[in-house]
């Protein structure tokens, strides 16, 4: 165990901020932590959008489903799948961007450029948690991309897919349970053992109705299980593939 793992597993979103915004040097040391991250071969497919402005900040919370945390907070960041500036690459090398679509519309080349985004973010999320700060992602933002990306004045090929909200705490929140290392860490092959499987579940649920009915004083006694299944009955951004389509993306 090292500092570095215990931030890690320290780990909570944060939905409360102090109204105290971070300095410049923090964002600047949040934002070099997330181009430390892994790219694929060197792609580096993503662009951060700091969100200062008040004004944008409430903007960005209505379409997110009105979250608090989005409109109050100490920075905000708006992780981006960017290709952009690979057309603009290909451009200054004399090529026509028309005839590299068979790359840019493919699914394998969308897939770079989120993994990229969620790895820089991961290290922004793991850099501002080591200066004592607390973040959340905020997935909302995908509620309604045209207008988001309208607000954020995004070009073609340029998709927002998350954002960040970093700040100091204004309440304390617990740590929530995970899935038992077990059923998520596998050697050399997946697992077929169908009984053992439901077991690890029904149990991960045991703990996590636990944790509710502490959390809730009693009002709440969730099974993951069953989270998962409403959450699934209700499909949700069934227009991603005609947005993608509309900025340059249109998968193949």
């Amino acid at each position: 165990m090292n500092t570095v793992i215990e931030t890690i597993l320290n780990h909570r979103s944060i939905r409360a901020f102090e109204d105290r915004a971070l300095t410049d040097e923090q964002v600047q040391w949040i934002v070099k932590s997330a181009q430390a991250a892994s790219t694929s071969s060197f792609v580096q497919a993503y662009s951060i959008i700091g969100i200062k402005s008040p004004e944008k900040k409430a903007k960005l919370a209505e379409l997110a489903g009105n979250q608090e945390a989005v409109r109050r907070n100490g920075h905000f960041f708006v992780f981006c799948l960017d290709s952009y500036r690979h057309e603009i690459s290909v451009e200054l090398e004399g090529g026509d961007p028309n005839d590299y679509q068979a790359s840019f519309e493919s699914t394998e080349w969308f897939m770079v450029g989120v993994i990229d985004a969620a790895l820089a973010a991961q290290n922004a999320a793991i850099a501002a948690e080591s200066m004592g700060l607390g973040i959340c992602y905020i997935g909302g933002l995908r509620n309604q991309l045209h207008e988001v990306a309208e607000l954020l004045d995004t070009p073609n090929r340029v998709i927002p897919l998350f954002g960040l909200a970093a700040g100091y705490p204004s309440a304390p929140s617990a740590t929530k349970p995970r899935l038992p290392s077990d059923h998520i860490y596998h050697e050399d092959a997946y697992p077929q053992d169908l009984e053992r499987y439901k077991r690890q579940l029904q149990q991960y649920n045991e703990e996590i109705s636990a944790y509710y009915l502490e959390r809730t004083q009693g009002k709440r006694a969730d099974r993951w299980t069953a989270q998962m299944q409403a959450r699934m009955a209700r499909p949700s951004r069934l227009y991603m593939k005609s947005f993608l389509e509309s900025k340059g993306l249109p998968l193949k």
